[in-house]
């Protein structure tokens, strides 16, 4: 007996050795998660969302034409996923993923916009009934959706937006405290970072004093269109630009370093209140954006598109004292946001959620295929995805496959891609790689066959 008590206590302290090591090396592990589920200790949420920011326009990844020293410090502080990536490379959509943790064909938000009458202008039809009738039958799919501000209601959690929200009024969300009243793109919210952080300052004091967690949405409409910083940003980020800059891409480097600024504004709000040690915040792009040919213009291969230019962005994950910083080749995606932050908060997912919690090490490495879909920019059907379907593409082992949907892509063919060796999808495979071809349609196919109804 007595040799079996000594075994047991030698199991016990390896035990505890081993999910030490493991908390040290990664991330937060289950031991935090369960920590967590104590209210007093459940952590504050923040996300922030940047909008229209291509995967390589960061400092930290290598960009030599920027200054971003808030975004770099914050990569530095975080379990920094350098392969991140959307869905869907249209901002309604993607931001619909990001708050539910669901793909577009399930969460039926595909579009930017309703279907557009048979001989009507796009500028008149936003300006018609008929849109704003399509926008309100839009808005429902995310009204009985399982957001991240309804799960977190029902465990105390107060929830605020700000900046780029599509869905109608904040409370379409689940969000208890809001600035956007209802208007595409997202009205008054979109005078965070541009304008204002004060409504995230007294937002947090509020909480403060109520004793209340709290969860920000700050999506600013940054660096997006229009590219216009303040005269004090453009002349510093001019000192970087090349010939040529002045027309489209120095505009826009200077609105990445613009809502840099913000993201600094933003941790001071937090450090200031005094809730930096125990708020998990991550970052994440809704779409990519390569700079066209014009001001304000984007180019191909980025938004609306399948390529890594328009679905590929760093994701990060930061939680003083709880995450461990470091970086990661692994693909991760915008769905595995949701499950994230249900684990910190120590709530259960939903059924439908195909995410991974990032902090769990075990989970993101075994996941050895992500998938994604782009639609039309306005729906041809707001009831049935796979009729607004362009793309479909997988990423397995290496190899990209992008898949053109019939319906919207006739004249498409399926593209394939050596995606870490080629980044920039310059060579296409897909003729001497058949097989690989006919094995990643399978794997989509078993996802999501594009036909579903």
């Amino acid at each position: 007996m007595r040799r079996l008590a000594d075994y047991m206590v030698c199991c016990i302290i390896l035990r505890l050795v081993m999910m030490t090591l493991f908390v040290g090396t990664y991330s937060c592990n289950e031991l935090h998660a369960q920590e967590s589920a104590t209210p007093a200790k459940r952590p504050n949420i923040v996300l922030i969302v940047s909008d229209d920011q291509h995967w390589e326009d960061y400092e930290f990844m290598g960009q030599t034409q920027l200054k971003t020293p808030n975004l770099n410090r914050l990569a530095a502080e975080s379990l920094t996923f350098k392969r991140g990536y959307v869905p869907s490379s249209l901002c309604c959509p993607s931001l619909a993923t990001i708050l539910t943790g669901l793909y577009p064909h399930q969460h039926k938000i595909t579009s930017n916009d309703p279907p557009i009458p048979t001989g009507m202008k796009p500028g008149e039809f936003q300006r018609s009934i008929a849109f704003r009738d399509g926008r309100e039958r839009m808005n429902e799919f995310m009204k009985t959706a399982n957001t991240l501000p309804r799960m977190l209601s029902s465990m105390g959690y107060r929830s605020l937006q700000t900046g780029k929200w599509w869905q109608g009024n904040y409370s379409t969300g689940g969000f208890t405290d809001g600035m956007t009243k209802g208007d595409r793109h997202g009205d008054a919210g979109l005078d965070i970072g541009r304008k204002t952080m004060e409504p995230i300052r007294s937002f947090i004091a509020d909480c403060q004093q109520k004793d209340q967690p709290f969860f920000v949405w700050y999506a600013p409409f940054l660096p997006h269109s229009p590219h216009n910083a303040p005269d004090a940003i453009v002349a510093e980020s001019r000192k970087r630009w090349k010939a040529g800059d002045e027309t489209a891409r120095g505009p826009y480097f200077a609105c990445i370093e613009w809502l840099d600024q913000t993201i600094g504004g933003l941790r001071n709000i937090l450090e200031e209140a005094k809730v930096d040690d125990n708020t998990l915040i991550i970052y994440v792009t809704d779409n990519g954006w390569i700079c066209g040919d014009r001001l304000n213009q984007y180019g191909p291969r980025s938004k609306q598109s399948p390529y890594d230019g328009g679905i590929r962005t760093p994701i990060m994950v930061h939680w003083k004292g709880k995450v461990a910083a470091s970086e990661s080749d692994q693909p991760v995606m915008s769905i595995d946001i949701a499950p994230t932050v249900l684990a910190a908060v120590g709530a259960p997912t939903t059924p439908d959620m195909q995410g991974v919690n990032l902090l769990n090490r075990e989970a993101v490495m075994n996941r050895k295929t992500i998938f994604g879909e782009c639609f039309t920019h306005n729906a041809v059907s707001i009831d049935q995805p796979a009729d607004n379907l362009r793309w479909r593409w997988v990423i397995h082992e290496g190899k990209k496959l992008i898949v053109p949907a019939p319906q919207n892509e006739p004249k498409g063919k399926a593209e394939l891609y050596e995606i870490v060796r080629d980044p920039k999808e310059q060579k296409d495979l897909s003729a001497e790689e058949s097989s690989t071809v006919k094995e990643l349609n399978g794997l989509l196919d078993q996802w999501w066959d594009g036909r579903t109804k």
